[in-house]
């Protein structure tokens, strides 16, 4: 049989779907891939195995017909994070919720429709405490290794994703974004990205909106025709979402490979906000970019939304931030029985808790105004000034030594501080719910990729695709392998 960690998602359900593979095979080789890469990486924590293999009856009937599903039998990881499976463990990074063995009996809407779509869930990634930093490094499991390079950040907080995605071990992975953490470990791990707008994909049912709606969901893949299909089956309207995202006019999946046609693309190379000197080698990569995008007719302009350059706006951002966060904490508080304290948390954590505390809910309902006029102001760049997308590096700097960004003995301001060049990029763009997205078109000398941002109009992730699918074929990165894969 074919390798299957050279294959994506939607060649490996084409091996189902043709009877050439048995969903058991694609599974037990998944888990063979994780055993053998998992010491190395820290990229998966909670092993689903037994489940997995169970699911995979479900995935060939009896009459040996396999089911009609698009991705059956397709092994996948999930974040622990940003969504519950019922009956597996659920940590978010916490030391608190693993000592009371949480196992939620509510499975997120997200998880379901991967479930239905045929994806087989075989484990789930390791992520920062409650996904509050860029890079993987919990004081609970451990840091994730970067498979390019394992004295290296995978990115976060879907850096367990990540690494699963580079290394081999499965295709695709869940991820979740509040402050770009699709599009921070896609750059860092040589991955595609695709944050979708506000909206696009059910929180339910358990929230209705995460962070205020600063949080979106998909997965983080090899392929952009993975992550186009994939959103298909993600995307829509569930009972009692506050709100959905207009339906597309036709499956993203049938974008992949269509003209996007001329493109007038603006790029933006300072940091919004002024938040972060940007490296070299993140601005040669935004250079390369623009010279193949010329290659392929479009049109480049030195421009970007003037509001990107406001200052205080990722003091609202952290005032909502943290009093989402406040409320996470009284939540498992009140799951563990008692009040939590510092030891429950890490430091960061703690001192963000005790930071909202100088937040009232007057302060949190303005900070969410401030956030939505500001979007106004950055939205019109598009809808008035005539731009199709915005360019810009992802990050502000190549992917950090491990310990640099998760260093917590100063009582986490060290991490606090170092965490924003990760972010500064792209973290405007979960406050004005924007569709977003990370290329892995660059690598520096040293081997580590290093990816560039894709910002659209708002809803247009049919733009995006076609846009990144153009680019992968003009610049193929899915046989660019790490020096740790399957």
């Amino acid at each position: 049989m074919t390798d299957l960690s050279e294959l994506d998602a939607t060649d490996q359900a084409a091996l189902v779907r043709t009877g050439a593979a048995q969903p058991i095979e694609l599974v037990d080789a998944a888990i063979a891939r994780i055993e053998k890469l998992n010491d190395e990486l820290n990229a998966v924590i909670h092993p689903l195995f037994d489940r997995a293999r169970a699911a995979t009856s479900a995935e060939r009937p009896p009459d040996g017909v396999p089911a009609d599903r698009p991705f059956s039998g397709v092994p996948i990881v999930i974040k622990d994070l940003d969504g519950t499976l019922a009956g597996a463990p659920y940590h978010g990074g916490n030391r608190l919720l693993k000592s009371i063995n949480y196992t939620p009996t509510v499975t997120s809407h997200l998880f379901a429709k991967l479930e239905a779509a045929g994806f087989v869930i075989v484990g789930k990634a390791n992520t920062p405490e409650f996904g509050l930093v860029p890079s993987t490094e919990p004081q609970l499991y451990g840091p994730t290794h970067n498979p390019w390079n394992t004295a290296h950040s995978a990115g976060g907080s879907s850096g367990g994703s990540a690494a699963a995605v580079a290394s081999g071990m499965v295709p695709v992975a869940h991820a979740g974004d509040g402050g770009g953490s699709i599009r921070i470990p896609a750059s860092m791990c040589g991955l595609f990205g695709l944050k979708p707008s506000r909206g696009r994909i059910s929180l339910g049912p358990a929230e209705a909106e995460a962070w205020a709606g600063l949080v979106m969901r998909h997965v983080l893949s090899r392929s952009v025709r993975d992550s186009a299909s994939i959103l298909d089956v993600l995307e829509g309207y569930m009972t009692g979402d506050p709100y959905t995202a207009p339906p597309p006019s036709r499956s993203y999946a049938r974008e992949v490979g269509e003209d996007p046609g001329r493109l007038r693309i603006g790029v933006a190379k300072e940091a919004p906000s002024g938040l972060a000197e940007t490296d070299p080698v993140c601005i040669a990569a935004v250079d390369d970019a623009i010279a193949l995008l010329l290659s392929l007719g479009h049109t480049v302009e030195d421009s970007a939304p003037a509001a990107l350059a406001e200052a205080g706006l990722m003091d609202q951002f952290s005032a909502v931030m943290m009093s989402c966060l406040r409320a996470d904490l009284d939540e498992i508080g009140e799951i563990a029985g008692r009040p939590i304290t510092a030891d429950d948390v890490e430091p960061l954590t703690w001192l963000y808790y005790e930071g909202s505390g100088g937040y009232d809910g007057g302060a949190y309902v303005r900070s969410v105004a401030e956030m939505h006029a500001w979007t106004r102001r950055v939205v019109s760049w598009w809808t008035e000034g005539g731009f199709d997308l915005l360019l810009t590096p992802t990050l502000a700097e190549p992917p950090p030594v491990l310990g640099d960004v998760g260093r917590q003995d100063d009582g986490g301001l060290n991490t606090a501080a170092r965490s924003i060049p990760f972010a500064a990029y792209a973290a405007p763009f979960n406050v004005t719910g924007q569709p977003a997205m990370s290329v892995p078109l660059y690598w520096s000398d040293s081997g580590l990729p290093i990816g560039v941002q894709l910002v659209g109009a708002p809803f247009r992730e049919d733009l995006l695709i076609r846009v990144a699918a153009q680019l992968e074929q003009a610049r193929p990165w899915a046989q660019r392998r790490p020096p740790v894969h399957a």
